[in-house]
């Protein structure tokens, strides 16, 4: 098939990519920036404007959306323009997709959305848990939730049928270094300590970004239309234990501070992700010992590489 991603030069974005091209997909990078490959088409647009998009998302069969801001202290800084490009740039997403008679719109969204659902007498949540209006959220998890509800839209009203990928918390090489991960180990190698948000009891089920990319495209089975999926991690992962692991795999003796837990944060809930078992065929493979074995070594190797170029400029 061919294939278009926005945002697909990110840290999700360019193993999607890989995954896809792996799998005989034609594909291209919807983006500002180049993708991380040269065999891959680039077609540089932004979801701030309609015209780009529009002629980027010419002759597709499917889109992937996935720009968005995503790291939730950009969020906090600037909701406004968090809200422009997470909402209205993925209407205009939306609009680039019918107008050019796409076959299914994917949207990237978050386990985060799962802050907002109903209290319920089980113990973890799935695709069906109702989300409260009124509950205390971050901006982040709205803007998440008016996306999804977009995508509802425009198969009731346009009949363009999508799918909704919700993410477990992805970690591995090429992550931000603004996450959780490459902050503990920057701070690992320079001898700081860790810092931990509230007792850093919070969990979530870590996935790894191989796993959550062959997601991907086990989602673009006809049984996947207009359904909504979690693609999340296996296992419950405090923060704590990942300040513990970075500490161990670094050879560090720091020590773990805790600070006062941020207003909004996720604390965690355990999601189910039988649906996508079921009928996608996927299960993660990497579990979160295996996965930071092959993330933390890249990590110290990228961190290095950036200490020394900042020696040189210096």
């Amino acid at each position: 098939m061919r294939i278009g991603l926005t945002g697909a030069s990110g840290f999700i974005g360019s193993h999607v990519v890989d995954a896809l091209a792996a799998a005989g997909h034609q594909v291209a990078v919807i983006d500002l920036r180049p993708p991380h490959r040269k065999d891959i088409e680039f077609r540089e647009a932004t979801v701030l404007d309609s015209v780009s998009l529009n002629d980027a998302c010419a002759a597709l069969d499917v889109l992937y959306h996935l720009a968005a801001v995503a790291d939730v202290n950009d969020v906090v800084a600037d909701p406004a323009g968090a809200i422009d490009l997470n909402v209205t740039g993925t209407i205009r997403a939306l609009e680039a997709a019918r107008l050019n008679g796409i076959k299914r719109f994917m949207l990237a969204s978050t386990v985060w959305v799962y802050s907002s659902a109903q209290p319920s007498d089980f113990d973890s949540v799935d695709e069906g848990a109702a989300i409260e209006v009124a509950a205390a959220r971050h901006v982040y998890t709205t803007s998440k939730i008016a996306a999804e509800m977009l995508c509802h839209d425009y198969w009731s009203m346009h009949n363009l049928p999508f799918t909704i990928l919700r993410y477990g918390i992805p970690y591995g090489p090429r992550m931000r270094f603004s996450l959780v991960m490459p902050v503990f180990v920057r701070k690992a190698l320079h001898g700081e300590a860790l810092t931990v948000s509230g007792d850093g009891s919070q969990h979530r089920k870590f996935i790894y970004v191989e796993d959550l990319a062959h997601g991907h495209v086990a989602a673009l089975c006809d049984a996947a239309a207009n359904q909504t999926y979690n693609l999340d991690g296996s296992e419950k992962v405090t923060i704590l234990r990942i300040a513990e692991t970075v500490l161990r795999l670094t050879g560090s003796r720091n020590q773990i501070e805790f600070m006062p837990a941020r207003a909004g944060d996720y604390a965690g809930r355990d999601v189910s992700s039988n649906k996508a078992q079921r009928e996608l065929n996927w299960v993660p493979e990497i579990d979160f010992e295996e996965g930071m074995k092959r993330t933390v070594p890249w990590l110290v190797e990228q961190l290095s590489k950036e200490a020394v170029a900042a020696a040189s400029d210096g």
